[in-house]
């Protein structure tokens, strides 16, 4: 879960593309989560900005609330093959220790 005017979120995007890079053929699969209230408006160009190549989808409050009522951002679920949330993170988390907790699930 992010937003364009996140600094934090911000600040993971480029790990997160490497990590996708490096290990999207070994079956992972990342999928931001935007929480801007201005819609793909803003989302689309900040994609093409950041050369985003992971999907990208818009929340809402309902989603926000499928997954335990988000109250900040960045928060980044690790989810497993079988659909089961391994870990979760609150605010920045760095991209060697995401790396390191998805090697493990891979």
């Amino acid at each position: 879960f992010w937003a364009t005017w996140c600094g934090p979120c911000r600040a993971e995007i480029p790990g997160f593309l490497d990590i996708y890079q490096s290990y999207r053929p070994k079956g992972l699969e990342i999928v931001g989560i935007s929480l801007d209230s201005k819609g793909w408006d803003v989302v689309r160009p900040f994609i093409g900005r950041f050369n985003i190549s992971y999907p990208v989808v818009l929340g809402n409050a309902e989603v926000v609330y499928q997954y335990g009522g988000i109250t900040s951002i960045p928060t980044t679920f690790i989810v497993d093959r079988e659909g089961y949330v391994r870990t979760g993170h609150l605010g920045y988390y760095p991209r060697d220790d995401f790396e390191d907790e998805i090697k493990k699930l891979l």
